[in-house]
C-alpha cells in the first residue's frame, strides 16, 4: 500500500526536530560522563561507526564462513582503473556504484554500461574510494538494527521495511504528475521517464536508492522480528569480533524469507546507524522520539559496559575530523538515483 504523507519527523523543521536529540544525547553524555561514548561499542570500527567509516571495512568484519550472506563488494581507489577494478572482481552490469564513505545515500547508483560507470568514476572526488557490488534483485530491502551486550548471549532485533520512492499509475497522469502530487517527492528532483502514463493500478518506482531522503518510506515492522531472524543476524554478528551495536541493511525475495533468516547483506553499519523505524508514518510525534531516544540509551549502555571492559571512546576531536571528512566527501558526491 502506498502512503504519501509525510512522518511526523519530516513535519518538524530540521532545527526543531534536532534540539530534543542533542538534549538528550546531551544528557546521557553527561550521565556517562563522555560524549562520545557510544564509539566504545564498536572498536574495531573507526569512531565506532559514529561518522567517517568505511563500509568495505564493515563488510569485511564478517567472516568468510558467511559470505553466503553478502553481496560481494570489491573497492575502487583513488587513481584506480574502475573498468579494469569491475572485470577483475568479476561484477557485471548491471552493478551499484557506492562511496565507501557514505551518509543517507548519497552518491549511490544503479550503473548499467561502461560508459555510465566511467562517468561516474568521473564525478566523484579524487580522494574517494569507490564500491562496487552486484544489483541485488531483492526486490525488497530492509534495516535489521542490531544489539549485543558484551558478555552476554542474548541481543535485540529491530526490523524496518524501506520501500522505494514509487507512485499509482491512473492511466492518466504522467511520472512527472504523479511524483509532483506526492509529498514525499523531493520538490525539484528529476523523475525518471517523466513524461511516461503508468497503467491504472500499475506501481512505478522512482529511484534506486530505498533513503528517506529521496522519498522512500520506512516501516516499522516488529512483528518479522522472529527466532529464526534474529538467530541468523546473531550467528553473524558474534563472528565479526567486537561488533555489538549497529545497522545491516539487507535486500531479500519475500517476507517469507525474512521471517526465515534468508537474506543478502548490502551493507553494514555501526553505532551511528539510525533507529529508522522511528521514521514510519503512522507513528505519532512522541512514539517516533521515544524510539530514537531508546536507541541513545541503548548505545550509551553497551558503549558504558565496553569501557568497563577497558575499551576507550573515541575522542571528540578525531570524532569531528571523521564527520567533516564525511560531510566534505558527500558535497561531492554524484546525485545518487
Amino acid at each position: 500500500m502506498l502512503i504519501p504523507r509525510r512522518t511526523p519527523f519530516e513535519r518538524l523543521p530540521k532545527w526543531l526536530l534536532c534540539i530534543p536529540l542533542v538534549v538528550h544525547w546531551f544528557l546521557l553524555a553527561a550521565r556517562h560522563r563522555s560524549l562520545t561514548l557510544p564509539s566504545a561499542a564498536n572498536p574495531d570500527i573507526l569512531t565506532g561507526g559514529l561518522a567517517g567509516e568505511g563500509k568495505l571495512a564493515c563488510l569485511r568484519l564478517i567472516r568468510p564462513e558467511h559470505a553466503a550472506w553478502v553481496t560481494p563488494t570489491t573497492a575502487v581507489r583513488p587513481g584506480e582503473d574502475i573498468a579494469a577494478v569491475r572485470r577483475d572482481a568479476g561484477i557485471d552490469f548491471p552493478l551499484i556504484a557506492k562511496p565507501d564513505v557514505g551518509w543517507c545515500g548519497y552518491g549511490v547508483r544503479r550503473i548499467d554500461d561502461a560508459a555510465a560507470l566511467q562517468a561516474y568514476q568521473s564525478a566523484m572526488p579524487a580522494d574517494a574510494t569507490i564500491l562496487l557490488q552486484p544489483l541485488v534483485p531483492g526486490p525488497y530491502e530492509a534495516g535489521l538494527l542490531y544489539r549485543r551486550w558484551p558478555g552476554q548471549q542474548s541481543a535485540t532485533l529491530d526490523v524496518t521495511l524501506r520501500h522505494a520512492p514509487a507512485v499509482l499509475g491512473d492511466g492518466r497522469h504522467t511520472l512527472g504528475q504523479l511524483a509532483g502530487a506526492d509529498p514525499r517527492w523531493p520538490r525539484g528532483a528529476a523523475v525518471p521517464g517523466t513524461d511516461r502514463v503508468p497503467a491504472p493500478e500499475e506501481i512505478v518506482p522512482l529511484t534506486t536508492v530505498h533513503s528517506l531522503r529521496v522519498g522512500a518510506r520506512y516501516e516499522d515492522a516488529p512483528g518479522l522480528a522472529t527466532t529464526a531472524l534474529l538467530a541468523r543476524v546473531h550467528m553473524i554478528a558474534r563472528g565479526m569480533g567486537n561488533f555489538h551495536a549497529g545497522r545491516f541493511d539487507v535486500r531479500f525475495t519475500s517476507v517469507a524469507e525474512l521471517r526465515a533468516g534468508r537474506f543478502t547483506i548490502i551493507e553494514v553499519n555501526g553505532a551511528g546507524a539510525e533507529a529508522i523505524g522511528a521514521w514510519d508514518p503512522t507513528l505519532d510525534l512522541w512514539s517516533a522520539f521515544a524510539r530514537v531516544f531508546a536507541n541513545h540509551r541503548a548505545l550509551f549502555a553497551v558503549g558504558g559496559a565496553m569501557r568497563a571492559r577497558g575499551y576507550r571512546p573515541v575522542g571528540p576531536v578525531r570524532l569531528s575530523q571523521a564527520w567533516l571528512r564525511q560531510m566534505r566527501l558527500a558535497r561531492g558526491y554524484p546525485p545518487s538515483d
